[in-house]
C-alpha cells in the first residue's frame, strides 16, 4: 500500500495536498496526524506546518483482477474479468469460452478458486475487516442454487412419504446452507449436518 507524508498550513490543507498527490479521494485512504502544526504569532513567528501520513487502502478490484489474470494465464484460459465492489462484498464474474473447466465437477474448481481469491483479497485486512468474495461464471451459482432447491423439495417429499431419513452426498458449506434454508420452514421435515469437512453431509429427516 502506498504511503506518503505531506504538509500544509492546517491538517485539512495537508490532507487535501496528499489526496491531490495520490489522485484519490478521502474514502480510499487512511490518515494519521503526525504534527498538529501551529499558527505562530501573527501567523508568522513560530509557525509550524501540519503534517499527516496518508496511506492508500487496499484496492480490492485491482488485487482480485491481477491475481485472477495471473492464474487464468497459467491455465491458458482467455476470458473477461468483471468486478463489482459493493460494500462488504466483491462480486467477480468471468466471461468467455471454456468456462466449464473453471467450474469443474459440481463447482469444485470454481469454489477452490474463490477460496484462494478470498485469501488474497483479505491478506492485509485487520481482524474486524473482511471482504466477502463471490466468484461466478455463466451464472453457475444461481443455476446450482435452483438445482439444489429442487433436490431439497424432492427429498422432503420422499422423507415424508416413506417416513425415513435421507443422507445426501458430501457438500461444501455453501451448498449445505442452500439445502437447510430451502427446508427450514417445511412442516414435515427437518435438516442437520453431520461428519467432518470436507465430507460433511446434510441429513433430511421426518419431524416428530
Amino acid at each position: 500500500m502506498k504511503t506518503i507524508e505531506v504538509m500544509g498550513k492546517s491538517i485539512e490543507e495537508a490532507i487535501e495536498n496528499g489526496l491531490k498527490e495520490l489522485g484519490t479521494t478521502r474514502d480510499k485512504v487512511e490518515i494519521e496526524v503526525i504534527e498538529q502544526g501551529s499558527k505562530g504569532i501573527f501567523g508568522r513567528f513560530g509557525f509550524k506546518p501540519a503534517k499527516v501520513k496518508i496511506q492508500l487502502k487496499d484496492d480490492y478490484e485491482s488485487i482480485a483482477r491481477n491475481f485472477l489474470r495471473e492464474v487464468l494465464d497459467k491455465m491458458k484460459i482467455k476470458c473477461e474479468i468483471h468486478i463489482k465492489d459493493e460494500d462488504d462484498t466483491l462480486k467477480v464474474n468471468l466471461v468467455g469460452p471454456r468456462m466449464g473447466i473453471l467450474i469443474g465437477y459440481r463447482g469444485e474448481t470454481l469454489d477452490s478458486l474463490q477460496y484462494l481469491l478470498s485469501l488474497v483479497v483479505n491478506k492485509n485486512n485487520k481482524e474486524n475487516e473482511y471482504k466477502k468474495v463471490i466468484l461466478d461464471t455463466e451464472n453457475y451459482r444461481k443455476k446450482r442454487e435452483e438445482t439444489l432447491i429442487r433436490l431439497a423439495d424432492r427429498l422432503a417429499y420422499k422423507v415424508k412419504r416413506y417416513n425415513k431419513s435421507i443422507t445426501l452426498e458430501p457438500m461444501n458449506p455453501y451448498e449445505r446452507r442452500i439445502i437447510h434454508a430451502a427446508l427450514q420452514n417445511n412442516p414435515n421435515v427437518k435438516t442437520h449436518s453431520e461428519g467432518e469437512e470436507p465430507f460433511r453431509k446434510v441429513v433430511v429427516e421426518p419431524r416428530i
